[in-house]
């Protein structure tokens, strides 16, 4: 079964769920009882361990998961 992430606006605060995927787009309730938390779009980066033991993100240049620029200073959400 999925993990998906969830937001819930009232307490702002993000928490994880295991859906089906068929539930998947259903609001949630919150940890804190709130009903009508939705489903937000999970980031995550991907390193890989070089034959000298230096971890290296995998895809594009950047370690961050949301964008491919090599250089932060280019990045659109910085």
């Amino acid at each position: 079964m999925p993990l998906y992430e969830y937001y819930c606006r009232r307490c702002e605060s993000k928490f994880e769920l295991l859906r089906s995927m068929s539930r998947s787009d259903e609001p949630a309730t919150c940890p804190s009882g709130h009903e009508g938390a939705q489903r937000v779009l999970s980031l995550f980066s991907s390193f890989s361990k070089g034959a000298d033991g230096s971890s290296m993100p995998l895809g594009g240049g950047s370690a961050c998961a949301a964008c491919t620029s090599a250089n932060c200073s280019t990045c659109d959400l910085v």
